[in-house]
């Protein structure tokens, strides 16, 4: 696949590179990036390295890309996007995003943003957008719901973080599906 930069003039999604380093790794220091993904906790350059050439690199090969999230086309990282193939036509969408630009919809933004490419007969063409995310991440759950996913429940142990065993909530959106808020969600406080 060829790389695709997203945008809708607030929020540019592109590849990240190695230019990215240094912010990623500072990104990844913040307590609830840490609590809510799987990334490796300390988190190290070394750990970004990998990430750039064992998920990104592979990824933009085999259909499942990563972005990173800017608020202008050469601004700094301010978080991750990407699609996890989850088997023919479907793929699992992940994202953190730092601090500084949460609650100010950046987040809906690229999502709304992947899910279009995602579902577009001349992006992935998908059939299913699935979420996942550790039961009590609720920005998340917020985020994925203003965009259509509608809940689909509770995976009980569905997940593996650092070695442990989490429930996860799951979600999913269709490319028949609107893209308002979803239904079916359970009160998130």
């Amino acid at each position: 696949m060829y790389e695709h930069t997203l945008t809708d003039g607030t929020a540019w999604l592109t590849r990240p590179t190695g230019a990215d380093i240094d912010r990623i790794v500072e990104c990844c220091q913040d307590p609830d990036v840490q609590r809510w993904t799987t990334i490796p906790v300390p988190y190290h350059r070394s750990d970004a390295e990998e990430f750039l050439d064992r998920m990104v690199a592979p990824g933009w090969a085999d259909n499942a890309p990563v972005w990173a999230i800017r608020t202008a086309a050469d601004g700094p990282v301010e978080g991750m996007i990407g699609l996890h193939t989850r088997g023919p036509g479907a793929c699992e969408i992940g994202f953190w995003l730092a601090p500084a630009q949460r609650g100010r919809g950046l987040m809906s933004r690229a999502i709304t943003l992947v899910c279009n490419f995602g579902f577009a007969s001349d992006g992935l063409a998908l059939d299913r957008i699935m979420w996942r995310a550790i039961v009590g991440n609720v920005a998340s759950a917020a985020a994925v719901r203003r965009n259509g996913f509608r809940f689909e429940g509770v995976a009980r142990s569905g997940g593996v973080q650092r070695g442990t065993r989490v429930d996860e909530w799951v979600a999913g959106r269709l490319p028949t599906d609107p893209a308002d808020v979803g239904d079916g969600w359970p009160t998130l406080a």
